[in-house]
Formats: C-alpha cells, structure tokens, sequence
C-alpha cells in the first residue's frame, strides 16, 4: 500500500519547486544575516584590526553558549514538520510551548554563567593584551540580550519547521538593519549619537534581536500560522512530559554535536589567535566568507527538515529521499557558483576590511581554501539536515566528534605548531573536517536507513 501511494506522489519538476519555494526565504534570511554580520564587522573594522580580532573572539563562546537552544531549534524543526506530516497540529502546539518553557528557564541559568564569567572566557579564548579589554565588553553585553536572541529562535524553528520559512526571513532581515543602523548610529557616533565603538557595535547587535523577538511573537497570533498562541489558550493546551522527552532525545544529542563542533572551532580559533592580531583579524573575515557558503546550505538545510520531515511524518519514505536529492543537488550548483566568484574576487573582498598588502595576501590565501571548502560544506550541511529530520541525530553527533573535535583539532595543531605552516595549516585543518564530514554524511544519507526511524 506504501509504495502505491509512493508511486503516485509529485514528480522531480514539481518536488524542486516546492523545494527552491521553502527554501529562497530561508537562504534569503541566512544570507542577509550573514551579509548584515559581515557590514557589522566591517564597521568595526573602522577602528583598527585590533577590534576585527576582538570581535572575533566573541564568536565561539557565544555560540557555545547557545549550544543547548541550538539542539532545542532543531528538535522543534524537526518534530513540527514530522506532527504536520501526521496531522497532528495540537500536539505541534504543545511542543512549541514545551521548548518555550524550556527556554526560558535554560537562558536566565547560561545567561548569568556566562557574564559572570566573561574575563576568564576571554582568556580561554585566546585574548592578549591588544584585544582582551574590547572582547569582554562587547561579550558581556551581547550575552545580556540572550534572551531575545533565543526567544526568535525557537519560534522561527517551529515556523520553519510547518513550512513558513517567509517569517524567519523576514524577522531575522528586520533585526539586521535595525543593527546595522545602530552600527552607524553608534560607533562613531553620528547624528550626534555617542561614539561608544565596540560597546556601540553590540548595543545595535541587541536591539536588533529585540525587535526580531517582538515580530516573531506576533506572528504566533497570527491567524494563518500553523502553531499559535490562540490556539494553545483555547485548547489549554500545556507543557508535558511526553512532549520534553520528544524534544530532550533530539536536542541532547544535537547539543552534544553542536559542543563537539565548537570545540574544533574554538580550538582553531585559539590557534589563529596566537599567530598574530593582523592573521587573527584576516581569519575572521575569511570565516565571515565561509559564513555566506553556509547562509546558503542552511537555507537548503531548512528545506529539507521541513519537506522531509513532513514526507516521512506521511510515510512517504521515497518522497523524503527524493527531496533531500534534490535540495543537494541545488546546493551544489550555489557551491560551484560561489567557488568562482571566490577564485575573481578574493582579494577585492578582503579589500572592503583592510588596506594593508600584507593583510590583502593573507586573504588571498584563505580564498583559495574557502573555494573548495564550500563546494563540500554545502552538501553535508544538506545531508545533515535530512538526518537530522529523520532523528538521525546519533550518527551526526559521532559525524561531529570525528571530523570536527578530533580530525580538525588534531590536523591544525600538526600543521601550525609542529609544521609552523601559519594560516596554511589553520584553513588545512578547515579542509580536513569539512571533507571528512562530507564523506561520512553522503555515505549515511545515500544508505537511505535514515528513512526507517520514528521520533
């Protein structure tokens, strides 16, 4: 019976528009909020590559500390798309208000761990004396806002999650011009605002996310939203253990990936730091590049948590494949794109931070890694996301602390501090992890087991 109802589903030509439909906001969004945090740092940048580099060392700590909503946004995504597969939409309610509790109460604990003890982070992170005092306080104040940051999050995933990927982009553009607006007003100082530099740049960063944080909780009323809060006040509907232990058995293994991922990170991070505040700063903006390759492979990613959780929560296994096939496929032609704009505009792109041919050459290099790091990065990011769909997350955390944690780690260590090969080892390392994870998420995807689990 399964496989008549398969066999009459949508054909190739009507599953890649549903696709490139979900997917053009959510790689829209991703984009311009990455696009808006490289204007940022580029804004910063006008007070020296002291300020790239501080700036920089927030980075991995942050996203540390977001670790455990991250693992919360993807079990959302992943059970609101697998709910409205099955037709269940007050129990897709009940885990959105289930992850907002959660949320809330995780935020006030991290939030104040993490300011408290911002100087000591700072140091662990690799912070000198160039670039410590700038990278505390733009730290603690960009942790202060947490709240509004991960209040968007979760209901951005719940809404991605049944298929409106339309608000998050919209949310998420929103709050990047309210910072970078912000940015001019504060930095410098213009329009006789106060030029408050790094404290100003994440002052705008806050009030972005406050704005964002507003728009996404006016869209949970909404009458066309699939999850609302209407809706959970008329039915009463309530938090429940059922629906903790749903989101706890995909967000605890997805958190434990995230952290495995960051520590790599963190660890690569640290070493750039120690070559020098001019590398560091040209390290940051290479990531930054490699950040636009990702804006695109998440906005794929969301496509295929919400088209293949929802084929699978129907129990179209072959219509789940199929759209996760073709989400890659399209993935890759960006990568391909983006590779040969990397290959002629490399050093213009650094260009637009620094003036310093040292710095300028540095870029170069880095380029001509990131241009065949994102012809990998895309796909598995895609593959991850259909596994992570699917409840995969066990194989993508043992994924994460293979490729990331140990095979990145270990190659970058080798590389710059036996080797001595200086940012050549650094994006090395890069390379490694993100060939390494390509090869083990297209080699479980193409398995096709992932398909046969229940969440």
């Amino acid at each position: 019976m399964e496989t008549t109802v398969q066999n009459q589903g949508p054909d190739r030509r009507t599953m890649t528009k549903k696709a490139i439909s979900v997917a053009w906001p959510a790689m829209a969004e991703s984009f311009f909020v990455t696009l808006a945090g490289m204007i940022d740092t580029m804004m910063v940048s006008s007070l020296g590559s002291y300020a790239v580099a501080a700036v920089g060392l927030t980075n991995q700590p942050k996203f540390i500390a977001l670790t455990l909503f991250f693992g919360i946004n993807i079990a959302v995504s992943a059970l609101v798309a697998r709910r409205k597969g099955e037709q269940r939409r007050e129990n897709a309610n009940e885990i959105l208000l289930t992850a907002l509790g959660l949320t809330v109460a995780l935020c006030a604990v991290i939030t104040a761990v993490f300011v408290i003890f911002t100087p000591q982070i700072m140091e662990i992170a690799g912070s000198n004396a160039d670039t410590h005092e700038a990278a505390v306080e733009y730290f603690r104040i960009i942790m202060g806002g947490t709240f509004f940051s991960v209040l968007t999050m979760v209901i951005n995933a719940a809404q991605r999650g049944s298929g409106n990927t339309r608000l998050s982009m919209t949310t998420n553009l929103t709050s990047s011009v309210v910072n970078v607006f912000f940015n001019y007003l504060l930095i410098k100082g213009n329009l006789g605002f106060p030029a408050w530099g790094i404290r100003g740049a994440a002052i705008a960063t806050v009030l972005g996310t406050v704005v964002s944080a507003g728009m996404a909780v006016f869209s949970l009323f909404r009458p066309n939203s699939y999850v609302r809060i209407p809706e959970m006040i008329r039915k009463r509907i309530r938090m429940t253990r059922e629906s903790i232990r749903s989101i706890w058995n995909l967000a605890y293994n997805s958190s434990l990936e995230n952290i495995a991922m960051r520590v790599g990170f963190l660890a690569t991070a640290f070493l750039a730091a120690r070559l020098g505040t001019d590398e560091f700063a040209a390290h940051n903006v290479g990531m930054s590049v490699l950040g636009l390759g990702f804006s695109f492979a998440d906005g794929m990613q969301v496509a295929a948590v919400a088209l293949s959780g929802e084929a699978l929560g129907a129990g179209l296994k072959k219509e789940a494949k199929e759209y996760g096939g073709i989400c890659q496929r399209i993935g890759f032609l960006i990568s391909v794109v983006l590779a040969f704009l990397l290959l002629i505009g490399g050093r213009w792109f650094f260009g637009l931070y620094f003036d310093e041919p040292h710095i300028l050459d540095m870029g170069v290099v880095i380029s001509r890694y990131i241009m065949v790091i994102v012809l990998l990065q895309i796909s598995q990011i895609i593959y991850t996301g259909c596994l992570r769909a699917a409840g995969d997350v066990r194989y993508t955390l043992r994924a994460a602390l293979f490729s990331v944690t140990l095979i990145r780690t270990l190659v970058t260590m080798l590389l710059v501090l036996v080797f001595n090969l200086g940012l050549h080892g650094i994006w090395l390392g890069v390379l490694s992890d993100q060939l390494s994870r390509f090869t083990l998420m297209r080699r479980r995807f193409r398995k096709g087991e992932w398909v046969n689990l229940r969440i």
